[in-house]
């Protein structure tokens, strides 16, 4: 996996500019913050996060990924000051879930998502580099 950041430009905080790599393709459908009864155990943004993280994790396993495999996140959020308000606790959990791995990210505010109480839905994509 090769960081790419253009000579130059301001080294970006929390996630990567783009990333090359090489390898077998995992996508991950987006997921949200309820737990494996599909039942949500909170209506806070950072708990659902929390949760979304891990269930995309928990999908990565599956195809024998880890999150040092995500090339590319995309979060949809209802509330985009709820978001920024998160800040660095959202940034915590991040960091004990995902470790201290920034993919290429992108954060959209949505209107709404499917599920009415979904604070967030994060997507993903991973690469598992080819063995040999």
């Amino acid at each position: 996996m090769e960081i790419l950041q253009p000579p130059g430009w301001p080294r970006p905080r929390g996630y990567a500019n783009g990333i090359a790599a090489r390898g077998r393709l995992v996508f991950v459908s987006g997921m949200i913050g309820w737990n494996a009864d599909g039942q949500f155990d909170s209506d806070n943004f950072t708990a659902q996060a929390g949760q979304a993280l891990r269930n995309v994790v928990e999908v990565l396993r599956e195809a024998g990924a880890g999150p040092e495999h995500i090339v590319r996140m995309t979060w949809y959020v209802v509330d985009k000051r709820e978001y920024l308000a998160a800040g660095s606790v959202l940034g915590g959990v991040y960091r004990e879930i995902i470790g201290a791995h920034y993919p290429a990210m992108t954060a959209v505010e949505v209107r709404a998502l499917i599920e009415d109480r979904a604070r967030v839905e994060i997507e993903a994509t991973a690469v598992v580099p080819d063995s040999g």
